[in-house]
């Protein structure tokens, strides 16, 4: 019975056993379905997913991936020339070595700094760069420098609350508050001085634009110090270790270069370097061209009034990277041109001869006038309107003792011209009434009560029109004024000339340009000095002797050219023509033709215009003509000029010191005039030999040009533009 019972529990616990089996055999192939299912499912999403890649969007990944960007960089090209109106070069470019920094779109500041170290030690930053970041009142770009130079003190800088501001108002931030220490001890390293110049230089421009940051042109102001300009070594040392610098690159540059020296450059104007880069005050008008930050424009005078033709269409390369900013190709997409030419309307050489001239001259009126300090000649054809030579020469006498070229003063300052204006009073006089021949006795002079008589330097009798002008008689036109004012005279009465007569005898000489702009294609013309006093009375007579309202002596030679031409108020001009640049030196095919320009006609015959013509011969060659030393040989018809004047300088002490202008206006020939000339010499001293600088100087420049008309005649190459009438230019 025990073993039965024995047989019984082993079978029971066998059979319970075997239960358990199945139960865990079961539970495990449920997992494992689970498992496999759970593999089916990741398998078939990850297959569906793969299909929404390839299928749906593989286009879009695949761009993505081999995803590139197209970047323009611009190189330099030269401006356009200046040539003369016989088609010799007056400026000119040459080609000069430049090192510049391009930024690429994965260049960081850090690598800036790195280059900016590497370079420093191969060349020498110039010195007035260096100088004015140390004397910086806003000390920016020092500050500017430190943060990039230290970022993690830059980030202490902030408070944990101003994270949360925009990267700009941050920086901002940042840039107030670098240490002072740290601004100090920057200021009194030289090194880090120089590095901060190259920081700023390297961050001045927009991504794949070019940074000149030192080339073989002389810093504006420091054309004599020595690093101020790229050297030969310095160029061989960038050369050497340029692949260790990237961003750095060596590339030809461009600067003017004047054929004819210093001759007339104070008119031909100046252009900016790449660190000036554009002016501030066109920004506007370079932003609408297109134009870089850092380009060279033209900056003063004929530069500035003509950079829309001036300006180059620079070289143009395409650099093609991939998304992370790597450069894979290159290639010149446009290799730019040359700006236009412009041919003057100057004659180079003519121009020189006058400049040495009025300096040979100045130089002897400085020496017996103590005053005098410029001198100023301008000559042009009365038909066209071409001035043919426009000088002026200045001397410093208080400060370098030098001579310089001041030729843009002749239409940018102004002085009273005395009696050289009396061709235009007396035709005005004409216009309001004035018979001519009418004659005066010069003897007399005018008596106005409670007025000192007014009256002629050197009284010559009775005068008509003509001898008036022959022997520069005051008295004549004191009784033309009076007529102009529709005034009786009363010998010892009053002359109650008013306001109203003032303006009337002042628009009869806008008639002339004598007092308003000229028209001439030149930035920063002036229109004379006039004055609106209370009481007129005597002052408008004195107007009419040309002591009281002031002209420039461009404005004098628009004058006489009028009387010259017949009675045609013309605009002067300095840049004939626009051309398309060629290789060669010479001009090529027409652009633009700048014609003449009648601005307004006198209201005169030409019988009264032939009288003021055969009054001004009288000056040269009659026997009481106030020029009549001069001109010998020459058939030049012209009108002196003296009138009191005052020199003063505020930064010398000298206040009111009476001194004389002395000036001449005439043509040539006298009877059909080539060329109208004004010669204006302010500052001179009464009772001495300057006194006839006008003259002599106007003799002089008239010698030079009939000697060079008959060396032009001798050279076919060379011959004289056709003159014209205003009638046969349309």
């Amino acid at each position: 019975m025990q073993k039965i019972g024995r047989e019984k529990r082993i079978l029971t616990e066998q059979t319970a056993h075997t239960s358990e089996n199945r139960k865990l055999k079961r539970a495990r192939h449920f997992r494992i379905n689970i498992f496999f299912f759970c593999v089916f499912l990741i398998f078939t999403l990850l297959i569906v997913r793969l299909g929404v890649v390839q299928i749906v969007k593989g286009e879009e990944y695949t761009k993505e991936v081999t995803r590139t960007e197209a970047n323009i960089s611009s190189y330099p090209a030269p401006r356009g020339k200046m040539y003369d109106r016989y088609g010799r070069v007056v400026v000119d470019n040459v080609s000069v070595p430049a090192i510049t920094y391009t930024v690429e779109k994965n260049t960081k500041t850090k690598d800036k700094l790195v280059t900016a170290k590497k370079l420093a030690a191969l060349i020498q930053v110039e010195q007035d760069a260096v100088a004015f970041t140390a004397g910086q009142k806003s000390e920016r770009d020092i500050r500017d420098y430190w943060l990039a130079s230290h970022e993690e003190e830059a980030k202490a800088l902030l408070k944990d609350s101003e994270l949360k501001k925009s990267g700009k108002d941050q920086y901002k931030l940042q840039v107030e508050r670098v240490p002072d220490a740290e601004i100090a001890r920057i200021k009194s390293s030289p090194e880090e001085l120089e590095l901060a110049v190259l920081y700023k230089r390297f961050s001045a421009g927009y991504q794949y634009e070019p940074q000149v940051i030192k080339s073989q042109i002389p810093t504006a102001g420091k054309a004599a110090e020595a690093s101020s300009m790229l050297t030969n070594d310095e160029l061989a040392r960038v050369s050497e270790n340029i692949e260790s610098m990237p961003g750095i690159n060596i590339i030809t540059d461009w600067n003017r270069q004047y054929a004819y020296g210093n001759t007339l450059q104070s008119v031909l104007g100046g252009v900016t370097t790449a660190t000036q880069g554009i002016l501030d005050e066109r920004k506007s008008f370079y932003q609408a061209r297109g134009y870089a930050r850092n380009d060279r424009v033209g900056k003063s005078r004929l530069e500035y009034q003509y950079e829309e033709y001036l300006n180059p269409k620079k070289a143009k390369v395409e650099f093609v990277t991939d998304k992370n900013g790597n450069t894979l190709t290159e290639r010149l997409a446009d290799p730019g041109r040359r700006g236009l030419d412009l041919q003057l309307t100057f004659d180079a050489e003519l121009q020189q001869e006058v400049e040495k001239i009025l300096e040979e001259e100045l130089k002897k009126a400085i020496a017996v006038s103590p005053y005098a300090d410029r001198a100023f000649a301008v000559m042009m054809d009365p038909y066209q309107g071409d001035v043919l030579a426009m000088a002026g020469k200045g001397y410093d006498r208080y400060n370098s003792k030098k001579y310089y070229d001041f030729s843009y003063g002749a239409y940018t300052t102004q002085y009273e011209m005395g009696s050289a204006v009396k061709g235009a009073t007396i035709l005005a006089g004409f216009q309001e009434g004035l018979k001519p021949g009418t004659s005066f006795n010069d003897n007399i002079p005018i008596l106005l009560k409670n007025t000192p008589p007014k009256k002629s330097l050197h009284p010559s009798g009775w005068v008509d029109d003509r001898t008036a002008l022959e022997v520069s008689s005051n008295v004549y036109m004191f009784r033309t004024a009076m007529e102009i004012a529709d005034i009786p005279y009363v010998p010892n009465g009053s002359f109650p000339a008013g306001p109203d007569d003032l303006l009337k005898i002042r628009n009869l000489y806008d008639q002339f340009g004598l007092g308003v702009k000229t028209g001439i294609d030149l930035p920063g013309e002036a229109d004379g000095q006039r004055s609106n006093p209370d009481t007129v009375g005597g002052l408008l007579l004195n107007v009419a002797i040309g002591q009281y309202d002031t002209y420039t002596p461009l404005q004098m030679a628009q004058y006489i050219s009028v009387i010259a031409n017949g009675g045609y108020r013309i605009e002067p001009r300095v840049v004939k023509s626009i051309h398309e640049p060629l290789n060669e030196n010479k001009l090529g095919p027409l652009i633009i033709e700048r014609e003449p320009e009648i601005l307004n006609a006198i209201d005169n015959t030409p019988d009264e215009i032939a009288r003021i013509k055969e009054g001004m011969t009288m000056v040269t060659k009659g026997s009481r003509g106030t020029a009549r030393a001069y001109f010998q040989g020459m058939d030049v018809a012209g009108k002196t000029g003296t009138t009191e004047s005052f020199y003063t300088n505020i930064e010398q002490g000298i206040k009111l010191k009476e001194v004389s202008n002395v000036t001449f206006v005439g043509f040539y020939p006298a009877e059909q005039p080539k060329v109208a000339f004004s010669v204006t010499v302010p500052g001179v001293r009464e009772k001495t030999s300057a006194t006839a600088a006008s003259r002599i100087i106007g003799d002089r420049i008239m010698k030079a040009y009939v000697k060079l008309e008959k060396e032009y005649e001798n050279k076919p190459d060379k011959a004289q533009v056709k003159l014209s009438s205003p009638a046969d230019s349309g």
